[in-house]
């Protein structure tokens, strides 16, 4: 069994979407003077790698702590989607994308992350391909990008409203491009708000 991790790091001044409050992880403990370690953490639930449950842009009440548990794991689906500024829909994602997996898309923008360009030139899903996911009834789509769309957020909303959840700024895509399966693990935090930040992790058969 091999286990790769898919999430970003969280650290002191990590990278936002751009608006978003900075992160702010101190230690206000330290065990030479206080016998004990501890730190703080100030952060928004939308930073580094995190999950989207509907209620953060469609009208659903439904919080990220009740998402249920088997809709965070799943048979994984990578897709080689470097160098498309827009994703669309293909005939052999017809035999990729299986009914009920997590679909996770790698564009390879990852390694801009922090930078104007991840954010404001990352490609951009169209409603095509994103009606074949609906359609598959698939579980997540994770992204090694800020977001599956741009203003006025069309794509975010036809996933959300069919219970298909998202993780956004994804990492370590391409270590599954070669695998001949995985499963996903992906575990926002048990909270009361519309997303939060995760842990998502591969198990590579």
């Amino acid at each position: 069994m091999k286990l790769i991790d898919l999430s970003q790091v969280i650290h002191n001044g990590m990278p936002v979407y751009p608006g978003d409050p900075n992160t702010k992880l101190s230690q206000i403990k330290y065990y030479e003077h206080d016998e004990y370690n501890n730190f703080k953490l100030n952060i928004c639930v939308h930073s580094g790698t995190h999950i989207d449950a509907p209620m953060h842009l469609t009208e659903s009440k439904q919080l990220v702590s009740e998402i249920p548990l088997e809709s965070l794991i799943g048979e994984g689906c990578v897709l080689d989607v470097r160098y498309h500024d827009v994703i669309t829909m293909k005939e052999e994602y017809k035999d990729l994308i299986k009914e009920g997996c997590i679909v996770l898309l790698y564009t390879g923008f990852d390694k801009y992350y922090g930078t104007d360009k991840y954010y404001e030139n990352h490609p951009c899903m169209d409603m095509d391909f994103c009606k074949f996911l609906v359609r598959m009834n698939i579980k997540m789509v994770g992204m090694d990008m800020p977001s599956p769309d741009k203003y006025p957020f069309e794509i975010h909303k036809m996933l959300l409203s069919n219970n298909i959840y998202i993780i956004e700024n994804m990492t370590n895509l391409d270590k599954l491009l070669e695998t001949d399966g995985f499963e996903v693990y992906a575990f926002p935090l048990r909270i009361n708000a519309d997303s939060s930040i995760a842990r998502a992790v591969a198990r590579v058969k």
